[in-house]
């Protein structure tokens, strides 16, 4: 049993469930021995049985939200490194067009949120812009400093052997980007999924969408209360999987030569 205690791949699991576990037990002896009212904190249990109770519902909702936060990941992975590509052939491209890729970065997407829904008649191509815009800069800062952080050595040795532009980038540039890249994903995918729940709860008050936004909205305005906290409970959950689906993809990734996720 020692053995097993002690094995980081086991405690890596087990530290954090055990910790969940714990709060979770916490909250519902708390609840319990104070006599909550439901419509202010619902117990866990409660909220996995209004879970059961409204899956059906929940998960029509669950799969619009995914549908938006993949297709907004998508497309911020591939403009994204499009940018950082363009970006890494010349410093005064970067010099020049860098400084708009953070005001997207810093403008709340809140804010242009309703603009574009309203200048987008198609509300889930209004949506995945709106998410996109969130999950897009961590692609773009990343990918380019990794495509930039590349050994000056190695460098001059491809230069002297007269290697070309598309040599250097294939051969150096982006294998030594990847720790950065895979880095970029795992903030953008999170990021995604926010922007996407941003602008549905932004439609959702104008009376359109079907997303856990709206069922939040809703129930929000219902007093139903466990629901609403089944919505959130399915919305954190979806970032976790999201999270370790790109740290999975990493480390299938540099596993065998990098040493970020080497042992």
């Amino acid at each position: 049993m020692t053995p097993l205690i002690t094995n980081p791949k086991f405690l890596r699991i087990a530290a954090p469930f055990m910790i969940g576990v714990m709060l979770l037990l916490a909250w519902q002896l708390i609840c319990t021995a104070l006599a909550v009212p439901v419509y202010l904190v619902p117990t866990p249990s409660v909220i996995a049985r209004t879970l059961a109770a409204d899956w059906g519902l929940l998960s029509e909702s669950l799969l619009v939200t995914l549908k938006i936060t993949f297709m907004a990941f998508v497309l911020s992975v591939l403009l994204g490194v499009a940018i950082a590509f363009v970006f890494v052939q010349s410093r005064f491209i970067e010099v020049s067009l860098f400084p708009y890729a953070i005001i997207l970065q810093v403008t709340p997407i809140v804010a242009i949120a309703p603009l574009i829904i309203i200048w987008v008649k198609e509300p889930t191509f209004a949506l995945v812009i709106c998410a996109t815009i969130m999950a897009l800069f961590p692609i773009i800062s990343n990918t380019t400093l990794g495509l930039r952080s590349v050994n000056p050595g190695l460098l001059n040795l491809f230069r002297l052997n007269k290697a070309t532009r598309w040599q250097i980038l294939r051969r150096l540039r982006i294998p030594s980007a990847l720790p950065y890249f895979f880095g970029g994903l795992r903030i953008s995918s999170g990021l995604a999924l926010i922007g996407a729940v941003v602008a549905e709860f932004v439609a959702g008050t104008g009376g359109t969408g079907s997303g856990l936004a709206y069922q939040i909205l809703q129930a929000g305005f219902q007093l139903n209360i466990p629901r609403l906290f089944a919505a959130l409970f399915l919305i954190t959950v979806t970032g976790i999987v999201l999270f370790l689906a790109m740290m999975a993809l990493s480390r299938a990734a540099l596993a065998g030569w990098h040493e970020s996720e080497m042992g």
